[in-house]
């Protein structure tokens, strides 16, 4: 028989990257309390450049060292796609699609979901900058 012709596909048009700093929304992590006040201060007021350290997985930053308050290290526990993971260099690794399961460094904040697309788009020199986003709270029960 004769080869079929390929399907037609529509395709979705797509906007390039956001050209210079990329703003995410971040919510305090799990063990945003294993790090010092000012480190949290830095991750929300100074950016972060992504370094060549970047794939599927997640990407690694540079920027102002988040120090830690406590030391050691935690058993590991499950991560998230946007959890911003502070191993001791006190530089973070934000986690994308395809990151572990686990992770044994503090998480000390996590990316909104809706923020995640336009985080795997930045590139190598491009520069994130983390705002606060409020914790969402339930309503009162109905009943």
């Amino acid at each position: 028989p004769p080869p079929r012709a390929a399907p037609l596909l529509d395709v979705l048009p797509v906007r390039p990257p956001a050209a210079g700093d990329v703003e995410l929304r971040a919510l305090p992590g799990p063990r945003a309390d294993w790090f010092a006040h000012a480190a949290l201060d830095a991750l929300f007021t100074a950016p972060y450049t992504v370094t060549s350290d970047i794939d599927r997985v997640g990407m690694r930053l540079d920027g102002p060292e988040l120090a830690r308050e406590r030391r050691g290290e935690l058993p590991s526990e499950g991560t998230v796609t946007g959890a911003l993971q502070v191993p001791p260099s006190g530089q973070p690794v934000l986690f994308l699609a395809d990151h572990p399961l686990t992770g044994g460094y503090p998480v000390i904040a996590v990316v909104a979901s809706a923020d995640i697309g336009r985080a795997a788009q930045a590139r190598p020199g491009q520069r994130l900058r983390f705002r606060p986003h409020p914790v969402p709270t339930l309503g009162r029960d109905p009943r």
